[in-house]
């Protein structure tokens, strides 16, 4: 079978794409030249770094020529995210340079290779005689130009090269060339190296950084202490503290000497930093010193930090390593977490009766202990353990969620099971996300007019599949599988598939019925991936079993063929969300004859520090900039998908003093979700579904893009344009321009709209009757 382009031909696939390249997310990037001589000062940089900055980590070059292996080993040990590049040493031959018994009159131009390498956004490079005192964020969130401190004798027209902050623009083979014409030409202050070039080629031309960003020595002459706010204290100069040191400057020192420990102190002393602290790194000095020392706090940690990135079996790993107290709930309650999320159940439950004892955890492991008995399909034990929760803590939201969930009245089956489909989706909750609301209905659309239960029998993804359940499905004519990004390991966690759908392999090969998955997505952010096998195999047998194999983009498309043998690449195929052709799939659907003037924003947090990384403070203020603007176009309203999606609203208010009315459309039912996103003009939209259910009832759309999945669905339409970045450094004006472009001749545009439909809708047409003929009615 061969995969289906959106104009309905046969069409090959084009190579994966790298998720920042979709995103546009920046990938940023420590550095620094290391020799022998002085990696001692680099492993108290190192230190430093991770010490006073204990929530940044992002690779860090290590340019080098003479490193023994140990010597590696020692790096490796201070930092998860080491790439090691050797310089080209002989590059360097050719410049013409001063003094030839100056030790650095050749290594010191070996920091230039920085400027050759081509995988990073924005480069800070670091001399290893600095020491970090300070929170580096603003230098993180720099964007534009080659910045630098000033010199501290020449004046603001010199830079300090110490540290640099490098753009991309700056990593070309253009301003290498510039490097090598004036290092060949002798034309720059030979003394000064590296620095020299580079001054020379700039001539002036860069941001000037406040001097605490590399703060020298020389400006304590005398013995000063070195000022509260400095953030890097640079040891420029013959004498460097790992060599004995300066007369006259012993408080700097002293600073320096505060990093130089032994690893089992410095791994202690992270630890013990509260909140904040970066996943890689916890990971990386956490793992050690809990083997070392059986602390079971800092074993709590670790496994909450690969909770966090859905390393459930390592948090298992790591926790049942120590010695827990009884009486020590959060660990109880962390490794009750874990065990559940690869489908311990038995274990987790005991662990979570454990850390009930205390008053601070009970409110959530109760949580969890309903979640657990919901997932069993034991709605009498989920409401038991949800109120415990809430008599606990009357404000537990989730608590309260489980509440609700195991309460709910069952739906009531209302047809003949053989006339009945089964259909795995997630239902969502009422004030749930409001496009995961619409998707179970949706998907049934494709099949029927009828979304009843009269013709469908629901199978909640999240409850376990077990031998109750497979006899219901085998009874009816056939299961589909689908409503939204199934394959994304961490919303609601277990062992048996690694996916959203709880189904051990055993019973999903004893399923005998036509198995159809429909529009399901891989949803994995830029930076999220699925490391176990379990995922895998359960993939493998699901397209091995599957009659239809239908995925949403070719995006999602492209990567499970990555994870799947060659022979079974053909069943995979193209299917578009329902939601993308509403217009076609609603009985009576009728088109507005008039349109509020409105223009719908629809900002995202889930996983926020995935989304934006080291940028939301950029996106905001852009965001302020293009409510202000397009509130010139029309009026401008946030449509909340889910409560936390009114954030946008409350930050900018508070950010920026912006007010922007706020739609709940976590409380509407899909009518009204239909029916707004058809009434208004645009639809600007971070949510995956905040742009294909607009899009679906004819709404132009604008998407911004923080994840793979909403660049995907733009190259399947072949509208790439209607996509904006959050990391773009023109995002308002980018905004406004192709909101003004849109909205110009509104007509056309939502004639374009319906006419990408359309091709949609010839996919989902063919798809059809390849349907008809799987599972008949």
């Amino acid at each position: 079978m061969t995969t289906t382009s959106p104009t309905g031909t046969a069409a090959p696939l084009a190579p994966a794409t790298d998720a920042h390249a979709l995103t546009g997310k920046r990938r940023i990037a420590f550095a620094s030249y290391v020799d022998e001589n002085y990696l001692p000062g680099f492993l108290v940089l190192l230190r430093s770094l991770a010490l006073s900055n204990p929530g940044v980590c992002e690779d860090f070059v290590v340019l080098y020529d003479d490193l023994r292996p140990g010597s590696i080993a020692k790096i490796r040990d201070l930092h998860p995210r080491i790439v090691l590049r050797r310089v080209n040493a002989e590059h360097y031959d050719s410049y013409k340079k001063g003094d030839q018994d100056n030790y650095l009159v050749r290594k010191a131009y070996f920091i230039l290779d920085v400027f050759r390498l081509r995988e990073y956004d924005t480069i800070i490079t670091l001399d290893t005689d600095m020491v970090v005192l300070g929170d580096l964020s603003e230098l993180l969130e720099l964007r534009e130009g080659l910045a630098a401190v000033s010199q501290f004798f020449y004046g603001q027209h010199k830079l300090n090269s110490g540290l640099l902050v490098i753009q991309r623009e700056y990593l070309s083979d253009a301003f290498c060339a510039k490097l090598d014409a004036t290092g060949r030409s002798g034309d720059y202050e030979l003394d000064k190296h590296d620095q020299g070039i580079l001054n020379a080629v700039l001539d002036g031309d860069f941001i000037r950084l406040d001097a605490r960003y590399n703060f020298v020595k020389r400006r304590l002459s005398g013995d000063l202490p070195v000022p509260e706010d400095t953030a890097i204290l640079h040891f420029t100069g013959r004498h460097k503290p790992w060599q004995g040191g300066e007369a006259g400057y012993s408080q700097a020192e002293d600073r320096w000497r505060e990093f130089e420990l032994d690893d089992a102190d410095f791994h202690a002393e992270y630890l013990s930093k509260s909140g904040g602290l970066h996943h890689d790194l916890l990971v990386h000095f956490g793992t050690p010193h809990v083997k070392r020392t059986g602390d079971v706090e800092a074993a709590r940690k670790v496994a909450a930090a690969h909770i966090s990135t859905g390393d459930y079996q390592d948090a298992v790993d790591i926790l049942s390593g120590v010695k827990i107290p009884l009486d020590a709930a959060w660990p109880h309650e962390v490794l009750g977490h874990a065990l559940m999320s690869v489908s311990r159940y038995d274990e987790a439950k005991a662990q979570l009766l454990l850390a009930t004892a205390a008053p601070n955890r009970a409110a959530t492991a109760y949580a969890r202990l309903a979640q657990m008995a919901w997932v069993h399909g034991d709605n009498t034990a989920a409401l038991k353990y949800a109120t415990a929760g809430l008599s606990v803590d009357i404000t537990h939201r989730s608590s309260r969620l489980w509440a609700q969930r195991a309460s709910g009245l069952p739906a009531q089956e209302q047809g003949a099971a053989e006339e009945q489909l089964a259909h795995v989706a997630f239902y969502m909750d009422r004030q749930g996300n409001a496009g995961d609301k619409l998707l179970p209905e949706t998907v049934r659309l494709a099949f029927d007019p009828d979304t009843t239960s009269r013709r469908w029998h629901s199978v909640h993804a999240h409850r376990l599949f077990d031998e109750a359940a497979l006899e219901r499905v085998n009874s009816r004519r056939g299961l589909v599988i689908g409503g939204g990004g199934l394959f994304i390991p961490d919303t609601m966690p277990n062992g048996n598939s690694a996916w959203q759908w709880n189904v051990p392999d055993e019973l999903l090969n004893r399923i005998d019925v036509p198995i159809a998955v429909f529009a399901v997505g891989f949803n994995a952010f830029d930076g999220q991936s699925y490391r176990a096998g379990r995922f895998r195999e359960s993939l493998r047998l699901l397209v091995e079993k599957s009659s239809f194999f239908g995925l949403r983009n070719h995006g999602s498309i492209e990567k499970v063929r990555a994870m799947i043998p060659a022979h079974l690449h053909d069943r995979v195929r193209f299917q578009p969300c329902p939601t993308t052709v509403m217009r076609q799939l609603v009985d009576g659907w009728q088109d507005p004859l008039t349109r509020d003037d409105t223009i719908l924003i629809n900002a995202a947090y889930d996983r926020a520090g995935l989304r934006f990384g080291h940028d939301y403070d950029y996106f905001l203020a852009q965001m302020a900039q293009a409510v202000r603007d397009l509130g010139e176009l029309a009026e401008v309203k946030c449509v909340a998908h889910s409560l936390d999606d009114e954030k946008i609203a409350f930050d900018l208010r508070r950010e920026h003093g912006i007010s922007m009315p706020v739609i709940p459309m976590y409380d509407f039912d899909n009518d009204e979700i239909r029916e707004l996103y058809a009434r208004t003009k645009l639809v600007i939209g971070m949510r995956g579904h905040a742009g294909m259910i607009p899009f679906g009832v004819g709404t132009p759309i604008i998407s911004l893009i923080s994840h793979p999945k909403m660049a995907y669905f733009l190259r399947d339409i072949e509208r790439p344009e209607w996509g904006v970045s959050v990391h773009d450094r023109h995002l308002a004006a980018r905004l406004v321009e192709r909101a003004k472009d849109l909205l110009a001749d509104h007509a056309k545009t939502v004639a374009d709209v319906h006419g990408r439909q359309q091709e949609l809708w010839k996919v989902t047409e063919a798809n059809a009757a390849d349907l008809r003929a799987i599972l008949g009615g």
